[in-house]
């Protein structure tokens, strides 16, 4: 099998996904168009040798309708040459776009290849809409409700939530003083060139366990007022009550952003007079039950470590996608992670989360911090929407 190397990633900084954000007047094209941009010039890549862009996005409906990684590559001067195909596994696209990529070129199949995403939350917000035959079969809950479940069956409290929000916080306030994203963000500019972001937007680096404990649980009268609560634990009986924690303090931002990452073939990168930075070294994704739905993650690293012939010691850096605090806890739980392996930047819960870009985003997080370390390898996971988890894992050359 050929062997797939990154040779680059970039992203942007991720805006708040709401009309007031600094990226609400940015096009979802001119985000995917931008990073594009950033990736050929700053590599001096020849586009021509691309074959494909692959590309995540949640919501392709209205301005991120068609198929918008071919027009996003089309509106960045790519050579006519190059393909693109925009697919959505929720919120694990962006890194589903990624292995998907790389699958192309360890097939042999492709030699050049980007992944990545978009998702521009202030212009197209999220509208999951589920069919009631389905729903009914399957115990469908909304997600927050179903992160407050997985809280309630494993014991996390409202204060063990809130205290993972606020390390996020410090974490990523951190990472950006330090300059640990400095390689990878690429400035958002307007059509006059002025920098209209340059850093993740939806931080807030003061916060506290005060100031969270006075906000209210976000889901406690959706699960109240149109039954869920009672969905949940009608499938769930062991569970007398949800207990609702989670709020907007301990979730996943709502935010705008894009991401891509350059892969190739080691022959490739050659005629690119590009080095490889790390290497594909598995991938994989898995169906997880639908109604607690955020579990995926350790089920899907279980099953990458065993393709990849590795166990979590073998694993330097963790990057799990902080949809909400307890997947992150119940994660680190049940795999017996040591958490100053886990997310080390901070995640979502600080930075926010552009659902088709993050899988692509926490890639290249994770890459950078391996390089800034020295360290090996890292596995990079989001839970999915539905029921399912995506996994990737890395190693630096």
């Amino acid at each position: 099998m050929t062997e797939c190397y990154i040779y680059d990633h970039v992203r942007t900084p991720r805006g708040r996904g709401r009309p007031d954000g600094a990226l609400h007047e940015v096009p979802p094209i001119e985000l995917a168009a931008g990073v594009l941009r950033a990736i050929r010039d700053r590599n001096g890549l020849d586009t021509g040798l691309v074959d494909d862009v692959v590309f995540g996005c949640v919501e392709p409906v209205g301005e991120q309708g068609a198929d918008i990684a071919r027009l996003a590559a089309l509106h960045a001067d790519y050579a006519e040459s190059v393909a693109g195909v925009q697919i959505n596994r929720f919120c694990a696209s962006g890194l589903e776009a990624t292995n998907i990529a790389a699958g192309q070129i360890m097939a042999g199949q492709s030699d050049v290849a980007i992944g990545g995403g978009i998702e521009s939350m202030s212009r197209v917000p999220i509208a999951w809409m589920t069919d009631p035959a389905v729903a009914f079969k399957t115990y469908f809950i909304p997600q927050g409700i179903s992160a407050d479940l997985i809280a309630t069956k494993w014991g996390f409290s409202r204060t063990d939530v809130d205290l993972y929000a606020v390390e996020s916080q410090r974490r990523a306030a951190l990472a950006w003083e330090e300059g640990r994203f400095a390689r990878s963000v690429v400035p958002v500019k307007d059509e006059l060139g002025l920098t209209l972001l340059e850093c993740d937007e939806h931080m807030r680096p003061g916060t506290t366990m005060q100031a969270l404990g006075g906000l209210k649980p976000s889901f406690a009268q959706l699960g109240g007022d149109y039954g869920f609560d009672g969905v949940a634990v009608q499938r769930y009986p062991e569970i007398e009550a949800i207990n609702h924690v989670h709020h907007s303090g301990n979730s996943s931002g709502i935010v705008d952003g894009a991401a891509a990452i350059l892969l190739g073939t080691r022959e490739a990168g050659a005629t690119m007079e590009l080095k490889p930075r790390a290497r594909i070294r598995a991938f994989a994704s898995i169906g997880s039950e639908p109604c607690i739905m955020l579990t995926g993650p350790e089920q899907v690293t279980r099953k990458v470590l065993k393709r990849a012939g590795m166990t979590t010691s073998d694993i330097d850096l963790f990057e799990l996608n902080e949809a909400f605090a307890a997947v992150v806890l119940l994660y680190q739980k049940l795999l017996k992670l040591d958490p100053e392996k886990v997310n080390v930047n901070g995640g979502a819960i600080a930075m926010g989360h552009p659902l088709g870009a993050t899988g692509a985003m926490i890639l290249g997080t994770a890459l950078d911090e391996l390089e800034r370390t020295g360290l090996g390898t890292a596995l990079v996971t989001l839970c999915v929407g539905a029921g399912m988890g995506t996994a990737t894992i890395i190693e630096r050359v």
